[in-house]
């Protein structure tokens, strides 16, 4: 009997690929790695299921059990990866037992970042990164009437938005000038932080937090220019970092994240990489709509039929209710402008080069109904 495929994580990305490989191959054994209890959920889920009331338990959309029967795999549940040795096709399990594989995929995910705080709090300062993380964000949050979010990226507006919904008033501080800066232009950012702010949100921008202390109810943040704020919870959403280790330890090209080519092939023969862990071919993108399409192209590759991965326009749908927005960024390299239109109740902003060809958009309120106009028009990353 031939060694199984060996998928380490059962995130968006490792079971996405687990799936469309079943599409194609019924019968090629199939291992699945997870360092927790396996069951399937969507993590992007994670960042507005406060507003619906959902507990951790109702975002599990199929237990373990499920997926071992519809993915026709072996699940290894709450099962941590010791080492991966290249050479002998192997992988090393805490717990003592190996599983070798035909080949690998690393679906590792991504860790949020840490920033160096100080004080007698700073231990309590929370991270969303998965379901667990959810439970215990959830179960802080009664009595709670405010939130502290480091981070005023993607994250941050949405669980800022989220916890609007509860009654909760969110705080969100950053050293940046603006709101998701990477992503949107000066006035795009300027509408949607209006839009929160008139929902009850309040920003603090150009500061960053250097302690977190206890104070009589909640605590007390100190911020770089020395001014205090008082929150009862204190939320970190300053981005996240690719899960290297494992395979930078097995001696497997790293860069920001694993670098791999657009086969999704990483420098070791036979292991592959997708998802927030990947960087392919030079691009790291923690959002759904990436991930689909390396699943699908990785898949046929595992089935034999060699597929680069393609990444058409791929616009990224923010989920702040208070202001609907939707961007898809020009490449990083790209030159042009943005030219902006403003009305009372839409943001229409497009990244148009030199002989005015769209590159990218942001589009917020109305001028959402726009995007399927100008998917068609922009340029693919990877084409």
């Amino acid at each position: 009997m031939s060694h199984p495929i060996v998928i380490l994580g059962t995130g968006l990305a490792g079971y996405t690929l687990a799936r469309e490989f079943r599409k194609l191959d019924k019968e090629t054994p199939l291992n699945i790695v997870s360092r927790d209890h396996a069951g399937f959920y969507s993590k992007p889920m994670l960042s507005n299921a406060l507003a619906g009331k959902k507990t951790a338990a109702m975002l599990v959309m199929k237990a373990v059990d499920k997926m071992t029967a519809e993915l026709n795999a072996v699940l290894h549940a709450n099962t941590a990866v010791k080492r991966i040795d290249t050479q002998a096709k192997a992988v090393e399990f805490e717990n003592g037992n190996t599983v070798h594989y035909r080949d690998l995929v690393l679906a590792l995910g991504a860790d949020p970042i840490r920033l160096p705080l100080q004080g007698d709090a700073a231990d309590t300062v929370m991270s969303v990164n998965d379901l667990d993380d959810y439970a215990s964000f959830a179960g802080r949050l009664e009595g709670a009437s405010s939130v502290a979010i480091l981070g005023a990226g993607l994250i941050g507006c949405e669980f800022a938005n989220d916890l609007l919904a509860r009654g909760i008033t969110p705080t969100v501080i950053d050293l940046a000038e603006r709101v998701l800066p990477r992503l949107l232009p000066p006035a795009a950012s300027g509408r949607l932080q209006a839009r929160l702010e008139a929902a009850g949100a309040r920003f603090r921008f150009g500061v960053s937090v250097q302690r977190v202390d206890r104070a009589a109810s909640g605590v007390s943040l100190t911020l770089s220019d020395g001014g205090t704020l008082h929150a009862d919870l204190v939320l970190s959403a300053i981005g996240l970092r690719p899960r290297t280790s494992l395979a930078a330890e097995a001696g497997i090209a790293v860069n920001r994240g694993i670098a791999t080519n657009r086969l999704l092939a990483t420098s070791a023969a036979n292991v592959y990489a997708l998802g927030d862990c990947a960087e392919v071919d030079g691009h790291t993108l923690p959002y759904v709509m990436p991930i689909m399409q390396q699943a699908r192209a990785l898949a046929a590759t595992l089935t034999g039929t060699p597929t680069p991965v393609i990444y058409p326009p791929m616009p990224v749908i923010v989920k702040t209710p208070a202001c609907p927005t939707v961007v898809c960024p020009p490449p990083l390299d790209a030159s042009g402008a943005w030219v902006v239109t403003m009305t009372d109740d839409a943001c229409d902003a497009r990244f148009m080069s030199g002989d005015g060809q769209p590159l990218g958009f942001a589009l917020l309120g109305t001028a959402t109904s726009q995007r399927q106009a100008l998917v068609a028009q922009v340029p693919g990353l990877l084409t």
